[in-house]
């Protein structure tokens, strides 16, 4: 699996696939990781891409203390689905 890169200048997790980025943007909040967007393009749809860019919001956030709050409506299925596994 491919890193994802937390690219805090522009507030979004990044993850190049084939030339292309996928993203999670997001914003700090105290101790909480505000995650309000995941978007990943077309050419890398339906590879599993954004649950690669969730794995690695989640590990960054773990090893960081902070706790995920998703807005994000890909966010949240991601993490209520693999809630206790990350």
């Amino acid at each position: 699996m491919q890193n994802v890169i937390n690219n805090s200048k522009d507030n979004r997790y990044e993850l190049t696939v084939e030339g292309h980025v996928a993203v999670a943007d997001y914003r700090l909040d105290g101790d909480r990781l505000v995650v309000t967007h995941v978007g990943v393009p077309e050419a890398l749809r339906g590879k599993g891409v954004a649950a690669q860019v969730m794995q690695g919001v989640v590990s960054d956030a773990k090893a960081r203390g902070l706790t995920i709050v998703p807005v994000c409506s890909y966010a949240a299925a991601y993490m209520q689905k693999n809630e206790g596994k990350a």
